[in-house]
């Protein structure tokens, strides 16, 4: 089983790093850790920096400089923990880190701030990225694996933590004092935990969302747009992209991602969520083909007659290059479409887009879709598990992740202090929405085979906008094509490998908070 599509999403934009460390950072690739003495930490903590690391281009366009930070320091892990401890205990040890093969250059520059604030050694483990998940789980299941620590599809954290594959990581969180509390729950709980025991700490941490071309949609509703009014409901949407279509030439009305497997799921679970829809209920049985599943099928069917060219192929590469490329009108992604749009190296819409809250559907939910992402683990069998951790807290910690962000290299923070940070809004166009509307998301549990899962929905949701099978055929086919997938990863056989009631408080967030606006 691979999963290439979702590798590329985040390297994309560029190959620079598996961690989304920024092309052309200064100040530390090429530095060597002095034998016998390392460098005072309050030196190497300096240069981790917005003029050290954020792109100069995007400094000198948005006036970002260190005088306007853009995450607080005190909820950002490298600056609070005590780097003279973590070398008493732990320097002169090695961690192995499985990173995808193309990444492991630029991944061994970045890590270079953090082998000399701990005295740890990092070693790389290249791995192929188009068969990363499969070279993996043969390590896992050999019980001798090559690496210590690794980040992977947030999805998989079921397929690795329910054999045992995965090392707990509460105690290293408790004793080092990471600030778990400042990761939204979405985050928190489906990046970072499996049947109540920690073994992640979540790192691209995605959300999708809906963007509007502001010049096209304001000539239509003839006048501004109000973040949460201007379109309430998808049969709003539905109404407006109909008149975008019409608009002008070679644009659409809406950007859909509804190619076979995954894409097409996160489009449906994206929709159908607003719906109320949940896909199992208590005992794990699949509960999506009902009401409010077919409810988010009948709006892709409908929007799709406004879609652009090649939608049912298309997955968030094409998105992303018609969205940018201006090529739609408005667009159901990721947040980082909002983002990247600001700038001008990426984008031909700078100035004439933004992104708006989640709109609504009668008698559903405000729940907008926490979909897909990357956490952070430690292997069970890690030969130096405390480094590994400590390696991978210091990836993603704050001020990397909010300088990931300024970079808009398509890796998401799930801090509150970063997303909630006016300066960081600043240079991020979703982000007042997005920290917002984290506080009532939706997520798709994770299980053993939720990656087969996508795919054998997504693909008879293909088959429907293809005009093959119907709406209700899609969703009863893949209802029992994840039964059957339930049924081979353990479930329905009186000891389910996961525990309903320990994943339920990750499903929806937003049960009784009070909506943003």
């Amino acid at each position: 089983m691979g999963i290439s599509g979702k590798l590329s999403r985040r390297s994309f934009i560029t190959r620079t790093s598996a961690f989304g460390l920024a092309a052309g950072s200064t100040g530390w690739a090429g530095r060597a850790i002095a034998q016998g003495s390392l460098p005072d930490p309050q030196s190497i903590l300096n240069d981790i920096s917005i003029s050290k690391y954020v792109r100069q281009d995007y400094q000198e366009l948005y006036g970002m400089s260190d005088d306007k930070p853009i995450w607080d320091n005190s909820k950002d892990w490298i600056r609070t923990v005590d780097w003279e401890e973590v070398r008493a205990q732990l320097s002169g040890t090695t961690v192995r880190f499985a990173v995808g093969a193309a990444d492991a250059e630029s991944a061994a520059a970045g890590l270079v701030p953090f082998e000399q604030l701990s005295g740890i050694k990092v070693e790389l483990v290249p791995i192929p990225d188009d068969s990363f998940y499969d070279k993996a789980l043969a390590e896992f299941i050999s019980g001798n694996a090559s690496f210590d620590a690794l980040q992977f599809f947030s999805p998989w954290i079921g397929d690795f933590a329910a054999p045992g594959f995965l090392h707990p990581l509460q105690e290293f969180a408790d004793k080092w004092s990471l600030p778990l509390d400042d990761f939204y729950d979405t985050y928190r709980i489906n990046y970072g935990y499996f049947n109540g025991e920690m073994y992640g700490i979540p790192f691209d941490c995605d959300v999708q969302m809906v963007h509007l071309r502001k010049s096209y949609v304001e000539q239509v509703l003839g006048g501004p747009i109000d973040l949460s009014q201007s379109v309430p409901t998808y049969d709003e949407l539905i109404r407006l992209s109909g008149e975008l279509n019409k608009i002008e030439p070679g644009v659409s009305g809406v950007g859909l991602m509804c190619a076979p497997g995954m894409w097409s799921t996160y489009t449906w679970e994206h929709i159908s969520a607003q719906a109320g829809m949940m896909l199992f209920d208590e005992n794990w049985e699949p509960i999506f083909n009902g009401d409010a599943g077919q409810k988010g099928m009948d709006i892709i069917m409908a929007l799709s007659k406004n879609a652009n060219e090649g939608f049912a192929g298309s997955g968030w590469p094409e998105n992303r290059a018609g969205w940018l490329g201006g090529q739609v009108a408005t667009n159901i992604s990721w947040q980082d479409s909002g983002t990247q749009a600001m700038r001008p190296d990426q984008s031909q819409i700078v100035g004439d887009f933004v992104t708006i809250y989640e709109p609504r559907i009668s008698g559903g939910r405000f729940a907008p879709p926490n979909i897909a992402g990357s956490t952070s683990c430690v292997a069970a069998a890690a030969q130096n598990p405390e480094g590994a951790f400590l390696m991978l807290a210091f990836l993603t910690t704050a001020s990397i992740m909010a300088m990931n962000e300024a970079n808009a290299n398509g890796v998401g923070p799930g801090y509150k202090s970063v997303l909630q940070n006016p300066n960081l809004q600043e240079v991020s166009q979703p982000a007042k929405v997005w920290g917002e509307s984290l506080e009532h998301a939706w997520c798709a549990p994770r299980l053993p085979g939720a990656f087969p899962i996508e795919q054998a929905i997504g693909n008879e949701i293909n088959r429907a906008v293809v005009g093959q099978i119907s709406g209700k055929e899609a969703l009863d086919n893949a209802a029992a094509a994840v039964r059957d997938i339930m049924a081979s990863n353990g479930f329905y056989q009186g000891a389910d490998p996961v525990d309903y009631a320990e994943a339920l408080p990750g499903l929806y967030v937003g049960e009784g908070r009070d909506l943003p606006f």
